[in-house]
């Protein structure tokens, strides 16, 4: 394991293995292992997989498997906060192109990426299930709706000052 990260997150490690040992020997085990160390590290680096391959006595192949077929997981660091652009075909009929190239424009980074001070991640999603609000994002848990580019600065604002 890299010393760097075992140095800093030696808390969340602790507290994985106490997790692991809860759930060693139970049948299902590796799924809610892996969303509770998700929960703990943010995400699920490698030397987290491997701590849970040892710890279940699962192979790391089928741990990495499993952390990659399931969208839920993610093996890279998301920042603060997540902006969902919304790439349904509502949605994108109504301009969520022009949005998310306004989004991307202000942070200064592409989708699937964070930026340098860890505030924010940029995901494309599909359908979210609010059409009648096209175009829409979703900042953590809060939707905006009705977009046009000219709303992204305001929106992104609240979130730098918090």
């Amino acid at each position: 394991m890299d010393n760097a990260f075992a140095t800093q997150h030696k808390e969340e490690l602790g507290r994985l293995r106490e997790l692991i040992g809860q759930y060693r020997g139970r049948h299902g085990a590796l799924i809610p292992v892996l969303q509770k160390a998700q929960d703990l590290f943010g995400y699920l680096p490698i030397e987290v997989q491997g701590i849970i391959s040892e710890g279940l006595r699962i192979p790391l192949p089928e741990v990495y498997g499993v952390v990659t077929f399931y969208s839920q997981f993610t093996m890279v660091k998301k920042g603060k906060h997540q902006v969902a652009v919304c790439l349904g075909t509502a949605c994108y009929i109504r301009g969520a192109k022009d949005i998310l190239g306004e989004i991307q424009s202000r942070l200064g980074i592409e989708v699937g990426q964070t930026t340098d001070d860890g505030l924010f991640t940029i995901d494309g999603t599909r359908c979210i299930g609010a059409c009648g609000l096209a175009p829409v994002i979703t900042i953590d848990k809060e939707v905006y709706g009705r977009l046009e580019v000219r709303h992204i600065k305001g929106i992104l604002e609240k979130y730098r000052e918090d």
